[in-house]
């Protein structure tokens, strides 16, 4: 099983947006992360995100191309400020690949639960749509890998 952790793309300020949509800047990088993550071969059953717009926009976009049979699906219990342990308890059943679209500091929390078993503790940097790749084999959670958009050719 494998679980990838995607922060939501790069959103405009509470200010300007209410509804913190994405930038223009935002929308396009998850565009090229959708690209290299389809290009890598990434398979996934389904994508969930919390809800909110910009966590909405980013998982919509990367449905377009990596196109999960079981869809996408706005999902209690992944806001910002929500316990990670409930979901870190259910994803130990969970056996088909998800990709999660959320927000800080909820990820780093599920991510540090799942790989320490210590929500507080902080073992990966997120950034806006980047994909964290964590597996899961016989019980035990590990990292796989990381993709930042600095990364990509931008070109």
């Amino acid at each position: 099983m494998e679980l990838f952790l995607v922060q939501h793309a790069e959103s405009k300020p509470r200010e300007e947006d209410p509804e913190r949509s994405l930038t223009k800047a935002g929308d396009a990088a998850a565009r090229r992360m959708a690209d290299w993550a389809a290009q890598a071969g990434v398979k996934i059953s389904q994508i969930r995100h919390s809800g909110k717009l910009r966590a909405a926009q980013t998982a919509s976009l990367m449905a377009e191309r990596l196109a999960p049979n079981a869809g996408v699906q706005s999902t209690q219990g992944i806001n910002p400020l929500d316990d990670p342990t409930p979901l870190a308890e259910e994803l130990r059943s969970q056996q088909e690949s998800l990709m999660l679209v959320g927000h800080l500091p909820f990820l780093s929390r599920l991510a540090g639960a799942l790989l320490t078993g210590d929500p507080k503790r902080s073992v990966v940097s997120f950034e806006n749509v980047g994909i964290v790749c964590l597996g899961r084999t016989e019980g035990v959670w590990i990292l796989r890998w990381a993709m930042v958009p600095q990364l990509l050719n931008s070109g």
